[in-house]
């Protein structure tokens, strides 16, 4: 029964990870239909907490998310398990066409087309982030660290390391002190 756990999972994040185009942010609506509503491996609350965290880790939001949903369905092996399914596809790849643009990339057709692609994953990466702001809770607190997130990145090129930690410890010592609710 444990094989089959195993293999699911290696299969669902392989699936996910070679149909979903626009990087880690784009594979999020699919892991959440195949691990909350399909296979029910977890809750959509569970889920929101796996893109949060996910997102505040290092490393990609989609490899994050793979790693804690195949640790919570199936141990370390499951992790294993989940975390090598959406990563080798796109591994596999990216190696077929590094050989393939090595030998076109002098064209200016290919150069266009980057271009071309440059400006539809950014398009993709707005979109994710609209989704993501949609179902965050809209109150001051939840405002107020977006905005001195932003301006201390974006602004002040303050390390986003330090930003989330700083975040982290704030929102800690808000709930604990009973200034915002959880």
């Amino acid at each position: 029964m444990k094989h089959s756990i195993y293999a699911d999972l290696f299969l669902i994040f392989a699936k996910i990870g070679l149909f979903t185009f626009g990087g880690g942010y784009a594979m999020i609506p699919l892991i959440q239909r195949e691990a909350v509503e399909n296979r029910r491996w977890i809750t959509a609350d569970e889920m929101l907490d796996v893109v949060a965290i996910a997102e505040s880790t290092p490393g990609p939001i989609a490899i994050n998310s793979a790693t804690f949903i195949g640790s919570k369905v199936g141990g370390v092996f499951g992790a294993v398990c989940a975390t090598i399914g959406v990563v080798l596809p796109s591994f596999l790849i990216i190696v077929a066409l590094s050989y393939a643009l090595e030998a076109f990339s002098h064209l200016k057709a290919v150069q266009y087309a980057f271009w071309g692609i440059r400006a539809g994953v950014l398009a993709l990466i707005f979109k994710a982030l609209i989704a993501l702001f949609r179902q965050c809770k809209k109150r001051w607190f939840e405002i107020a660290v977006m905005v001195f997130s932003f301006a201390a990145v974006a602004l002040f090129s303050i390390s986003a390391i330090w930003v989330i930690l700083l975040c982290a410890l704030l929102g800690i010592i808000l709930v604990r002190t009973g200034k915002v609710k959880a």
